[in-house]
């Protein structure tokens, strides 16, 4: 019984980074090659919302050790953001994200984006 829980440690630790990092990076890739926009938008909404979770566990750490079941609660909340069946990452920013942008003023498609440079020009 000892190596069976030693090896469900293990898969749990790898479950993780394997769902919030290696899957999205993959797809990202995958999403920026295709012709389609709209995985690109799912996945920029991940991107977004994945650093601000880090960032908010990162600021709540000290309060976060003290629970538990933290990391298996990000790792299920996480995958719900991560599965394509869901959409979590673009409902969220769709219901939470770009209100809160709306209501404090953020202006919605005026962010400078970088100019393009034509062939031969510096």
């Amino acid at each position: 019984m000892g190596n069976f829980w030693a090896f469900l440690t293990h898969l749990h630790s790898l479950a993780g980074p394997t769902i919030a990092l290696l899957y999205p990076l993959y797809a990202s890739i995958c999403a920026i090659e295709s012709r389609t926009k709209d995985d690109d938008e799912q996945w920029l909404a991940y991107w977004i919302i994945y650093s601000f979770l880090t960032l908010m566990e990162m600021v709540a750490e000290p309060i976060l050790y003290w629970i538990p079941i933290w990391y298996t609660v990000k790792v299920v909340v996480v995958a719900w953001l991560v599965f394509p069946q869901f959409r979590g990452a673009s409902f969220v920013y769709e219901r939470l994200v770009r209100e809160q942008l709306n209501k404090y003023g953020f202006k919605l498609g005026t962010c400078a984006s970088p100019k393009k440079v034509k062939d031969g020009e510096d």
